[in-house]
Parts: C-alpha cells; sequence; structure tokens
C-alpha cells in the first residue's frame, strides 16, 4: 500500500461527519450502544439525544473507509430503531480525544 501524499497526519486531515437519527432512538441504549460501538475503531466524537427525539452522532476519524465501517455497523446494530438518518460533513475538531455521550 502507497502513502497518500494527502495525509501527513495531522490533526487538518480528521473528516468528521454529523448524523442524526430519527425513529425510536431515544429511551433505548442508544447512546450507549453507538459509544461500545465508537470504541472497536478509531475515531473520536459525541453522541447526545436532541430535544426533538431524535439522535445527533458527530464522528471523525483520519480515514474515510474507518468512518463508512463505523456507519455500516452503526446501521446493522440500530437497524430496528432508525427509521431515518441524514449525514452531513461537520467541522473537525481536533482537540477531542475520545468518543462520548454528550447531555
Amino acid at each position: 500500500m502507497c502513502a497518500d501524499p494527502h495525509q501527513s497526519g495531522s490533526s487538518t486531515d480528521l473528516i468528521s461527519l454529523r448524523a442524526i437519527y430519527a425513529g425510536r432512538v431515544q429511551g433505548v441504549g442508544f447512546r450507549y450502544r453507538t459509544t461500545q460501538l465508537a470504541e472497536r475503531y478509531p475515531v473520536t466524537g459525541f453522541v447526545k439525544n436532541l430535544s426533538d427525539g431524535t439522535v445527533e452522532l458527530v464522528v471523525q476519524a483520519r480515514d474515510q473507509s474507518v468512518l463508512d465501517r463505523f456507519f455500516d455497523d452503526m446501521m446493522l446494530t440500530f437497524a430496528t430503531n432508525v427509521t431515518d438518518v441524514s449525514i452531513q460533513g461537520a467541522p473537525v475538531d481536533p482537540g477531542r480525544q475520545s468518543f462520548t455521550i454528550e447531555y
């Protein structure tokens, strides 16, 4: 495998995505299970309940394929709970060192 000349390993190389999950996603352990899933990947970010009954997930990694696999696992894990998900780019937070539940 050849090194990507565009990746220097600095924090500016992070890719950040924001997802909003709708459905039966609050009161079912969604945030806890998402945090457990994130521990299996080299990702940072947070998950939190929103006042409208949806859940916000912001996740960042240095490799798009890591994010792709993480989101695939999210959909497998929550297939029976999620009725809709919207994913878009998000600002990178280079200071974030872990994945947490936010309140």
